[in-house]
């Protein structure tokens, strides 16, 4: 299977829950083509609504929508479906318990070359800290089909983080994720590399180059950063004593944060965290990865250093 981006399974994943008898709506901010929305509103034009450039309105009506029985599902940007209407997700859908679910497409540093401004690295954070919110960071594009059907059939609120960046595959057909899973892709004894979205991909690269120097490395898929999966994680760094958090996201908020928070309080573990401290710049995804040492080399390096 060729290298295809998350967001490439939103319209497709729509029009299949659809198929199966799902009562799923769309509500997408003027950027219907891009994140994949337009899809489903090729399909029946009465199950997406585009409010134009108005994230907040977008999510007023996704929650006005979940209120009459439908499955609202939102698009937009991630800077934008996350960023521009904070207050409508946080005090609208989750303090109501809402069933909406905020999938926005173009998440992380690999947007690329739309720069800084478009590269959203706070979203798993802002959404991880609010009550009721699942937040779900697929690996590749048949996790991100997973990710979207566990959503539609989850009550309440839920974030899939989609991105623009092709990514390899991970998964076949048959994988179908879970809330909370973290998946063992790779074992290994001396160092644990806990990675979501693309970065699984990354962590996976960077565990064949340090197999290369006798380093042995497990790999674990994060898929659910919010709830975790507490016995995967807690079992790994029980096994290697170390921990890698791999993450294209702000250091300070995501995933890493998430598990550094869970070891702390159940089993404490020397960490190292590999992710964003600064905004990013306008570049090539694959070009950023590397910049930012986020590529399977800069995560082995950075292992390296760790260990030593």
């Amino acid at each position: 299977m060729a290298n295809r981006a998350t967001r490439e399974a939103y319209g497709e994943t729509l029009i299949e829950l659809v198929e199966e008898g799902l009562n799923v709506v769309a509500v997408d901010a003027d950027l219907a083509g891009s994140t994949q929305t337009g899809k489903l509103g090729a399909y029946d034009p009465d199950r997406l609504i585009n409010v134009g450039i108005a994230e907040q309105d977008m999510m007023g009506v996704a929650a006005g929508l979940s209120l009459t029985g439908r499955i609202a599902f939102t698009g937009s940007f991630a800077v934008f479906g996350t960023g521009r209407c904070y207050d409508q997700i946080r005090n609208t859908v989750c303090d109501a318990k809402l069933n909406v679910k905020v999938c926005p497409t173009h998440a992380g540093i690999t947007v690329g070359e739309d720069g800084a401004t478009h590269q959203m690295l706070e979203d798993i954070g802002m959404m991880r800290a609010l009550p009721q919110m699942r937040v779900l960071v697929p690996a590749d594009y048949r996790a991100a089909k997973a990710a979207i059907r566990i959503a539609a059939t989850t009550e309440g609120p839920v974030y899939v983080r989609l991105g623009r960046h092709k990514v390899p595959e991970v998964y076949d057909e048959t994988f179908t994720g879970g809330l909370p899973y973290a998946g063992v892709l790779r074992e290994g004894g001396d160092v644990t590399l806990a990675a979501c979205g693309v970065e699984v991909a990354q962590a996976l690269a960077a565990a064949d180059l340090l197999a290369e120097k006798g380093i042995s490395a497990e790999v674990i898929d994060v898929f659910s950063v919010s709830p975790l999966d507490e016995d995967t994680i807690l079992a790994s760094a029980a096994k290697t004593g170390k921990v890698v958090t791999c993450e294209e996201h702000n250091v300070t908020t995501g995933m890493g944060a998430a598990i550094a928070e869970l070891l702390a309080e159940r089993q404490p573990t020397p960490m190292r965290f590999v992710g964003m401290r600064s905004f990013g710049t306008s570049a090539p995804g694959d070009v950023l990865l590397e910049h930012f040492g986020l590529d399977g080399a800069g995560i082995a390096r950075t292992v390296e250093e760790f260990l030593a």
